[in-house]
């Protein structure tokens, strides 16, 4: 009996390996083979042409952008950035709206990059990301979307699990994933596992594959679309930069915002602190280096296998015990990066953006005189510790487990 239990379990994973590295392989198959691919890979001027005739001419113009990277603005703006954004997006056009205007209105913004990194394509954000002007930008297109999967893994297969079934039952009916719930007894929904799954390719690809990032030495800035930062922006990053290389040469990252707003900004606007990253603080208008992302990449199987479908909360579990020396941050305690978004993932309907603008727009009135500080001064010093949290599930099939850790490995 027990043989027959373990020859079938061996089955299902052969099984589910083989859908992933197909689904890997297609990939594959979908880049080389697309027939314009001239000038492919080498920072390409212009914008691509999506199609958004059909799933397939859709999937095909995804793996064409992410192939030729087409720089728009690059002629306008030509040499290295001095900084690099990079930006998850979704399908928030109207606070993607507000991120933008921010962007315009920071201060050095002609010496950027922006890459905008997106997991559902749409002609409206297609149109709001290729209308920007004033920097260069990238867009690069998460290709294992739900969007292109609406049926099949690693979307939401009609043969998957129910999330609430027991396991007893799941195996009873046959249900796909049977033997992978999560570690409290439910099974995987694609529209939670995207977002994790997306961040994670995001960092590989940025690092790994983007033309344009090859000799760039300086930290990458993650946001989200979301987020609104403030017109010094790049002065306070500056300034980091020049306090970490003094005096916190230890400091694994930078977090240049955080999610008090703009409470107490005009006490807290030249402080800083350094302690140990959460994911709770230190999520937001989050620095990364190189070096860190190389942590990260050593850290692979365990991001990809820890039951939490939570990016941030991954990370955190990572910082003390796959990275054994706790990641150490640097915070702007006066935020420069703000969160507008009154919905979200498990948030959907009352989503007022113009509410948003019109709060941020007061609030910058409030606190425009201690913008640009000239110096910072540190505030607090706290130590840099493992903080053990529960894990929230959502992460227990095995299917986003082998597709996860192929992102480091294949793209």
């Amino acid at each position: 009996m027990r043989f027959r239990l373990l020859k079938k379990n061996l089955l299902a994973l052969l099984g589910v390996s083989f859908v992933v590295v197909t689904l890997l392989f297609s990939t594959r198959v979908l880049i080389v083979s697309d027939n314009d691919t001239s000038g492919a890979n080498q920072g390409n001027h212009g914008v691509h042409l999506f199609n958004f005739g059909s799933l397939r001419e859709l999937t095909r113009s995804v793996y064409a952008a992410n192939y030729k990277q087409c720089i728009h603005n690059a002629d306008k703006f030509p040499g290295e950035p001095h900084l690099v954004l990079v930006v998850q997006v979704h399908n928030r056009p109207e606070y993607l709206r507000l991120l933008i205007k921010s962007l315009e209105k920071a201060a050095e913004v002609h010496s950027f990059l922006l890459i905008f990194s997106h997991d559902y394509f749409s002609e409206e954000i297609n149109a709001i990301v290729q209308g920007i002007t004033f920097c260069k930008v990238l867009q690069i297109y998460f290709p294992f979307s739900t969007q292109l999967y609406p049926s099949e893994f690693p979307g939401q297969d009609p043969r998957d699990c129910p999330r609430d079934i027991s396991k007893d039952d799941a195996v009873k009916t046959g249900c796909l994933n049977a033997e992978h719930p999560d570690s409290y007894g439910h099974y995987r929904e694609a529209f939670i596992t995207q977002t994790k799954h997306h961040w994670w390719w995001k960092l590989h690809f940025v690092w790994e594959r983007v033309q344009a990032m090859q000799g760039y030495n300086g930290f990458v800035i993650f946001l989200e679309e979301d987020n609104y930062i403030l017109p010094d922006f790049f002065h306070f990053y500056k300034s980091m930069m020049e306090y970490r290389k003094n005096s916190c040469p230890d400091c694994d990252m930078l977090a240049l915002g955080n999610h008090d707003g703009l409470t107490n900004f005009n006490q807290l606007f030249d402080k800083v602190m350094t302690t140990g990253w959460m994911s709770t603080k230190h999520n937001i208008g989050m620095a990364v280096s190189k070096e860190v992302y190389y942590k990260l990449m050593g850290c692979s199987s365990d991001f990809c296998t820890y039951d939490d479908y939570n990016w941030d909360w991954t990370l955190q579990h990572l910082s003390g015990t796959c990275i054994s020396k706790p990641l150490k941050v640097l915070v702007a305690q006066g935020s420069r990066v703000l969160h507008t978004g009154d919905c979200g993932l498990h948030q959907k309907q009352n989503c007022r953006p113009e509410w948003a603008s019109q709060r941020v727009e007061e609030g910058l009135q409030m606190i425009k005189d201690n913008l640009f500080p000239p110096s910072l001064v540190l505030s607090g010093a706290e130590a840099a510790v493992h903080n053990a949290h529960m894990k929230n599930g959502g992460w227990g099939d095995v299917r986003d487990h082998i597709l996860c850790n192929n992102y480091a490995k294949r793209l």
